[in-house]
């Protein structure tokens, strides 16, 4: 690890001016940074300590909702009464990953944030256009099984690799930051980006961005969703495929459904087409098993991951049979 500066600002405006020294990058809880700084992955010239900033409350809202700040812990977030309560699908998904201690620590924007677990783009000596850009993916032809099915690109085959992300989808929720020209908020289906050409870019927030907390809207169908995650070993594993769930049946009828599917994409995907095909048609296993397979019709499998398309239709059939038994 190379030699770095420190600061820990008492305040967004210190930590956006301290943002815009070179090398500068925001240090929350640490879980996903500091390992890549260990693996050379990440070599910063400052670190922003945003451990001092006012962003750890969980709070309603006035119009029905809540707000979560950048900086609740995962572990606080996951116990919170009204998460529980109203979004049950958010508790099981931060408890679905990462061990207790790193949940203590790993906060609510920097889950949003981390970076792929593709091991070429942690491993230096390998090609990587996520981590430098031009240099190749020898992930297409390489170890692939853990890795995207839908949405990829030539130049990039990553995943992303939270839970958390899976179930806001399906909660149109909006990150709220700061960046250059003020305070703004973004769509979590805007925060994320498709690779394309520039796959060392995760999200659409502006440099020097920093966020302040997660708005999650008054949602009534949220109270009945799930996460379910699928994973080689029983803890402390990234995905092989999830999905993030909720819906609404209406005698025997499909009136709304919600589906994100996890591990699957450099984003959360959401399933719209899965979403469309399920409005109107009988809460039956054949009904989701159609759905599932005109959403993953577009799916695209390398050599080694083309488990991952029965994967998740098995366990979508599943999980919403579950649900509307």
């Amino acid at each position: 690890m190379r030699p770095f500066a420190y600061e820990r600002p008492g305040d967004a405006e210190g930590a956006l001016a301290t943002m815009v020294r070179p090398g500068a990058v925001y240090l929350a809880g640490g879980t996903n940074l500091v390992d890549l700084m260990k693996l050379g992955v990440s070599a910063p010239d400052v670190l922003v300590d945003l451990s001092h900033l006012p962003y750890r409350d969980i709070e309603a809202l006035p119009s029905g909702g809540l707000h979560v700040g950048a900086l609740v812990p995962n572990s606080d977030l996951a116990t919170h009464p009204a998460v529980r309560a109203a979004y049950p699908a958010l508790s099981q998904a931060v408890l679905a990953g990462a061990s207790g201690q790193l949940r203590n620590r790993a906060t609510v924007a920097g889950n949003l944030l981390q970076r792929t677990r593709c091991r070429y783009f942690q491993d230096v000596t390998k090609a990587c256009n996520k981590r430098n850009p031009g240099s190749g993916c020898d992930a297409r032809e390489g170890e692939h099984h853990d890795l995207a099915i839908l949405g990829a690109s030539p130049q990039c085959v990553a995943t992303n690799p939270s839970d958390l992300a899976v179930a806001l989808s399906i909660m149109d929720a909006s990150v709220q930051y700061i960046g250059p020209h003020g305070s703004a908020e973004i769509s979590v289906h805007d925060l994320f980006r498709r690779p394309g050409e520039r796959p060392d870019r995760d999200t659409n927030l502006p440099g020097g961005a920093l966020i302040t907390g997660v708005v999650l809207p008054e949602l009534p169908i949220a109270a009945t969703s799930v996460y379910r995650k699928v994973r080689d070993r029983a803890s402390f594993a990234f995905a092989a495929g999830s999905i993030a769930a909720a819906v609404d049946v209406r005698e025997g009828v499909v009136h709304d459904a919600r589906i994100a599917w996890g591990a699957v994409a450099h984003l959360p995907w959401r399933a719209w087409t899965a979403e469309r095909a399920l409005r109107g048609a009988p809460a039956t296993a054949d009904s989701f098993a159609r759905a599932a397979d005109e959403e993953l019709a577009g799916a695209r499998p390398l050599r080694d991951n083309g488990y991952k398309v029965p994967l998740l239709r098995n366990l979508t059939v599943e999980v919403l049979r579950e649900m509307t038994s």
